[in-house]
This record gives C-alpha cells, sequence and structure tokens, in this order.
C-alpha cells in the first residue's frame, strides 16, 4: 500500500460487485479515494457488500447498476459521478466470456457468443470511456483509465477463443485511446492471469477448480495462484500519480505465466 496516494479520489468501478473489481474498489478507498463508484450487472447483494467495504475505510460508496454493453447504461453510470464534479480514475473491470477451454472444438463457440463478449468486453470499455470523458478530463490532473483485459489477450490462451480475441481487442484500443486522449486523459491496461476467484466456479466443479489452482501454482515461476488482491495492486499503481507518465501501457500480471511453462538455465 502506498499510504493515502489517492486522497480525494472520484474512483469508478465498472464490474464491481466480486473478485478483481471488488478488491479495487476497496484498495482505493482504503489509499484515501473519497468517493468510489460502485457498477455492477446483476449482483445487487454481492455489490452493496462492495459498498460496506469501501465505506469501513470512510469513502462514500455509490451503487448503480447497468449494463456496460448498453451505451444508454454507461451514460447513466458515468453520470453517478456528476455531483463530484470529475472523476480521476475510471476502471473498465466488467467482463464476461464463454467457457470453451478446448479452443480446438471450433463449434463450442457461434458468432453470437463473439459478439456478445466484444459488445461487453471490448465496446463497454470504449463507451464507459466515451461516456466518462468529460469528468476524466474535469480534474486538475490527468485523468486515468484502467482496462482489465488479460494474458489470454497476450498470448491467445484462455476460457474461449472469443475470450481471448476480446481480451486482444482491449489491449489494442488501449494504445489507439492512449494516443487519442492524451495529454488530459491516460489509459492503460493490466493483463491478469488465473485469479483464483470465484468466476471459474460459475462454470466448473469445484475439484476441477482446485486442479486448476494446483496446476496454476505447479506451472507459474513465482508458484502462486493470485488472488483478486494480488492483482489490484497493480491495477490501483495505474491510476495512481506514480504512473502519471505512463499511459498506452499493457501491465502483466500473471506470476510469470507469459515466460513459459519450462524451466530453462543456460549450463
Amino acid at each position: 500500500m502506498a499510504g493515502k496516494d489517492f486522497d480525494g479520489f472520484v474512483v469508478l468501478v465498472t464490474g464491481g460487485s466480486t473478485g478483481l473489481g471488488r478488491a479495487i474498489a476497496v484498495e482505493t478507498a482504503a489509499r484515501g479515494a473519497e468517493a468510489v463508484i460502485i457498477n455492477y450487472a446483476s449482483s445487487q447483494a454481492e455489490a452493496e457488500e462492495t459498498a460496506r467495504q469501501v465505506e469501513s475505510h470512510g469513502a462514500q460508496a455509490v451503487l448503480v447498476q447497468g449494463d456496460v454493453g448498453e451505451d444508454a447504461d454507461c451514460r447513466r453510470i458515468a453520470a453517478a459521478a456528476e455531483p463530484f464534479g470529475r472523476i480521476d480514475a475510471l476502471f473498465n473491470n466488467a467482463g464476461v466470456t464463454k467457457f470453451a477451454p478446448n479452443h480446438a472444438d471450433l463449434d463450442a463457440v457461434n458468432a453470437d457468443d463473439f459478439l456478445r463478449l466484444y459488445q461487453v468486453n471490448v465496446v463497454g470499455a470504449f463507451q464507459m470511456v466515451r461516456a466518462a470523458r468529460a469528468l476524466l478530463e474535469a480534474g486538475d490532473r490527468a485523468g486515468a483509465v484502467v482496462n482489465t483485459a488479460s494474458i489470454a489477450g497476450v498470448t491467445g490462451i484462455g476460457s474461449s477463443v472469443p475470450y481471448a480475441a476480446s481480451k486482444g481487442a482491449m489491449n489494442t484500443m488501449t494504445l489507439s485511446l492512449a494516443r487519442a486522449l492524451a495529454p488530459k486523459i491516460r489509459v492503460n491496461a493490466i493483463c491478469p492471469g488465473f485469479i483464483d476467484t470465484p468466476w471459474f466456479g460459475k462454470a466448473m466443479p469445484d475439484d476441477t477448480v482446485a486442479r486448476m489452482r494446483e496446476g496454476v501454482i505447479r506451472s507459474t515461476p513465482l508458484q502462486a495462484a493470485s488472488t483478486a488482491e494480488d492483482i489490484a495492486g497493480a491495477a490501483v499503481f495505474l491510476a495512481s500519480p506514480a504512473s502519471r507518465h505512463v499511459t498506452g501501457e499493457t501491465l502483466l500480471v500473471d506470476a510469470g505465466t507469459h515466460l513459459g511453462f519450462a524451466s530453462l538455465s543456460m549450463r
């Protein structure tokens, strides 16, 4: 933790009800944020728990339901920050997937899967930036956008081909927006690897998730299955004053997964 480097910040987190979104919301509150706007699509009870944790750190929590795949919802979510006059940090964390881990099974996914994943993971993030642009530009410092991409978008692995493709598109969009919106807005992305959250449990039996977790620990150079809190620090760094000269960056936060599964040494 870096003290109170978010002192007075107004933060907006999409997909903030659970997992990484919750961890980001709580971390920014713990670091001094004045207000944290928590977007959720359907998990109201879980979003309320995020709000409770945010408020325990002294920040104001604002809950906003909405699907980032819908432009009208994005505009309503961003409007929740209008009473504060600005957005200092927008975390585009909302995302969906289709579980089809055997990428060779081309019949496991279809055009509708691609369209739905792109609508939320790519178009949704774009729409949120567009809706929040004026508020991101309204502060004394450059507004910060942090996109939650994935190691899948860098290496082509992950829960399905459409998911990996959508995260690759998000990485490219991060570059485009960083160039287009400078100097008033910084745009960066994090690329997490495996995150040990309920995300996988929604589609897989507990014993399968446990085997996956052990496999991740064995195969990553840092021998770790990252938690949401492990990843949140990197996301929050990219929105903090410490990264004020960083834009257009994609930061891999994957315990070394991108280094490959074989230990190589010079002999």
